[in-house]
């Protein structure tokens, strides 16, 4: 009987040393965190996994006032928390304007209080800064667009507190329920235009 366990063991060490390795990759002290809201995080995760040099994107809810935020209570617009995804890159491969460049190039920058079909304050746009460099990179690429737009730009800058990770069913949701309705006709579109208007950042372009 034992020498049947041998390679069920050897599997599951193997196993285990892959997802311990895949755990290091994300802690890797190179690695640096930005964090954006900008209508369902469905689509914009995608969109920054598309993107060279980011290594991960988890979702989750940030910018409100209620501990421990669920799908459920967020969507009700009373816990102040938005849809927003975790960006975890590596600045030696993206920089933290680029990331900024991303966000405003891939939503309506002058919609308030969501993105497309999602409305009300769940799916506003805001982004986190976490010091001083990364508020002058925002505040100075907001202006701009406002400028080039002659309209003003809907996104908040607010400095970060805290992430909330969203429930694991929401994680990779694009890529793992491709005929999905809303997938289909809201997500799947607007990264199709992103990748139009940002070919030069993508993953398959390097």
């Amino acid at each position: 009987m034992k020498k049947y366990l041998i390679p069920f063991l050897l599997f599951f060490i193997a196993l285990s040393c892959s997802n311990t390795t895949t755990s290091q990759e994300l802690n890797n002290p190179k690695l640096k965190k930005a964090y954006f809201a900008s209508g369902c995080f469905w689509c914009v995760e995608a969109i920054y996994e598309s993107v060279t040099g980011v290594k991960e994107v988890i979702n989750g809810y940030s910018g409100g006032h209620t501990l421990k935020p669920t799908y459920e209570s967020s969507n009700t617009g009373r816990t102040g928390h938005a849809e927003a995804v975790e960006v975890i890159y590596n600045p030696e491969k993206v920089s933290f304007a680029t990331l900024v460049d991303v966000y405003f190039g891939s939503q309506n920058p002058t919609q308030l209080n969501g993105q497309g079909p999602d409305r009300g304050s769940q799916y506003r746009s805001i982004i986190f800064h976490q010091n001083e460099a990364q508020k002058n990179i925002i505040k100075s690429k907001k202006e701009a667009l406002a400028t080039q737009l002659n309209s003003k730009v809907a996104a908040e800058v607010i400095p970060f507190e805290q992430f909330w990770v969203a429930e694991n069913y929401h994680q990779n949701y694009e890529r793992l329920h491709p005929k999905n309705r809303y997938i289909q006709g809201v997500s799947i579109p607007r990264l199709n235009r992103f990748k139009r208007k940002f070919s030069h950042l993508l993953k398959d372009k390097h």
